[in-house]
């Protein structure tokens, strides 16, 4: 992966690295993802043939035995403190997406957070804000 991510590329690695957490990337997990980019005022005039080279790199990352760790750091790298949350509600978003977060999740969450050094408090709030939005009657 370029050392150098954008911030959008950011984004869209670390949904690409949430929803392959629990190695299986559901149909939900890749429409939530899909709907992020359309819908969210970061991604406007951002090339989404980005998103399969950015995917791909992903996951040749995550085949290193450091990899994770490296993307953790280029991720932190990339994101400006003013979307450091943002990109925290957003992985918090696609772990929900198909109705429970496993534990696997939950552990990379809190890896997410500590790489962007998210605070407590406001974890807690966007965990919980999320869990509302994927709420199922």
């Amino acid at each position: 992966m370029v050392s150098l991510l954008s911030p959008q590329d950011a984004l869209i690695a670390t949904m690409i690295l949430m929803s392959a957490a629990d190695r299986n990337m559901s149909d939900k997990e890749l429409r939530e993802i899909s709907a992020t980019v359309d819908l969210l005022p970061v991604f406007e005039g951002y090339d989404r043939a980005q998103i399969g080279r950015v995917a791909e790199a992903v996951t040749q990352l995550l085949d290193d035995e450091d990899g994770l760790a490296t993307l953790l750091g280029l991720i932190d790298q990339a994101t400006p403190e003013p979307l450091r949350e943002t990109v925290y509600a957003i992985a918090c978003d696609i772990a929900a997406a198909d109705g429970e977060v496993l534990l696997e999740e939950a552990r990379l969450l809190e890896m997410i957070r500590h790489a962007l050094k998210v605070e407590r408090l406001a974890a807690a709030a966007i965990e919980r804000g999320s869990r509302a939005r994927h709420m199922r009657a």
